[in-house]
């Protein structure tokens, strides 16, 4: 009985490895790219089409916040240090982690830190959220030192979250010894790691309401005291669509900046740094961006795509994304979508089951690709023994594995 049922399920496996697939929706006969060998393009930005600013920043980058396509690069990925930028991770930690309510009781170690400051003196007692202001529109870097133990216990503990917080990011070319940017060894960072930490952090209400603000007044609890702040970030008052982010500047780093501009619903996020025009540079790549792109969105989050067919076997393949791109205005034509669908998939197959991907492709070059998943479970049919016999096998092996 035993051999009958596994020449059975061999013979299954056998007719699923050579299951022939069928593409609905979209013809995919003519997209022959080995999968192993994908390219990805880096910047959306070429043949000199686009009137291109000038920019004088050394590294710059500009992306869309909606969609994280790259709209401008230079020295993108050029690890450098980045000053007071850091404390956009530091923020968006503190606005995450801990309640800006929260009583801190300033210590020495806060009170020493130099340059930039907030003033803060040892043992005054101010409100998390007041900190936050401090750090972000004055870029205290004593408010940095007091946020940093509020919200970790300690500041060695917090650098350690600032870190782990990047890598989660995608911020793979970046290192934090301390919350506030001041030089050190081994403190470092790039535009483009950069812009992806500010487009995260511009997705929280609390951090984008506080970086859009020219001015603002920092009240302390004990003893009782307010103090007038203005935002170091020129570029809101330059600069009407600007709406964020972070100044910064050092010896070490030159003058740099992180900022941000939104428009008909649309933001952009643009970083330079070591840039002697930053506001400029900013400003130019902001609106240039915005003049001359927009995002196509070909397809939504759990759409049906195409069907996964085999003998026995059909399940709709989903969008496991939303399917947009942000593009130059004038090659909106030139976008197509092709899909590759996995050739040795066996049953059974679960909801979320990778069933392949859909490329997005501008001039021919893979620009962005999204895994089409399996939109429901499927055992096959019942001539096709393969999927039925998996699970009976799979629940023998459970019992076995129980009874051991």
């Amino acid at each position: 009985m035993l051999s009958t049922i596994l020449f059975i399920f061999l013979l299954a496996d056998y007719a699923n490895a050579r299951m022939i697939f069928r593409i609905d929706k979209i013809d995919a006969s003519s997209f022959h790219e080995n999968s192993t060998e994908i390219t990805i393009e880096a910047s959306k930005v070429s043949d000199g089409k686009w009137n291109l600013p000038y920019v004088t920043a050394h590294s710059a980058i500009l992306i869309d916040a909606q969609t994280g396509d790259v709209l401008y690069e230079r020295d993108a990925h050029k690890k450098r240090p980045i000053a007071s930028t850091t404390k956009i991770l530091t923020a968006i930690l503190a606005i995450e982690l801990a309640d800006l309510d929260e009583i801190t009781v300033v210590s020495e170690k806060a009170d020493r830190v130099g340059e930039s400051s907030l003033y803060l003196n040892k043992g005054e007692k101010i409100k998390l959220g007041e900190l936050l202001e401090g750090a972000l529109l004055r870029s205290g870097n004593d408010a940095c030192v007091a946020i940093a133990e509020q919200t970790a216990g300690s500041l060695d503990e917090f650098i350690q979250l600032m870190n782990k917080k990047a890598i989660a990011l995608g911020a793979y070319n970046s290192n934090f010894v301390n919350p506030h940017g001041l030089p050190a060894n081994n403190h470092y960072s790039t535009a483009y790691d950069l812009a992806l930490i500010a487009k995260y952090a511009m997705e929280n209400p609390v951090f984008s309401e506080i970086v859009a603000q020219k001015y603002s007044v920092v009240s302390f609890e004990e003893p009782s005291r307010s103090e007038s702040i203005k935002n170091t970030n020129k570029l809101l008052w330059n600069y009407p669509l600007a709406d964020g982010i972070k100044t910064g500047t050092t010896n070490a780093a030159g003058k740099c900046l992180v900022a941000s501009a939104s428009n008909e619903g649309r933001r952009l996020i643009c970083v330079v740094l070591n840039a002697p025009d930053r506001f400029g540079d900013a400003q130019r790549l902001l609106q240039w961006g915005l003049n001359n792109s927009e995002i196509v969105q070909l397809g939504e989050k759990g759409d049906q795509i195409a069907n996964y067919i085999s003998s026995g076997l059909k399940v709709p393949a989903v969008l496991a994304e939303d399917a947009k791109i942000c593009i130059e205005k004038d090659k909106v034509q030139a976008i197509k979508a092709k899909i590759q669908l996995k050739q040795s998939l066996y049953p059974p197959i679960k909801a979320g089951d990778v069933l392949g991907d859909y490329h997005i492709l501008l001039d021919g070059k893979i620009v962005k690709t999204i895994p089409l998943l399996a939109e429901h479970d499927s055992l096959g049919s019942i001539i096709n023994f393969s999927g039925t016999l998996n699970l009976v096998l799979d629940h023998i092996l459970d019992l076995i594995t129980q009874k051991g």
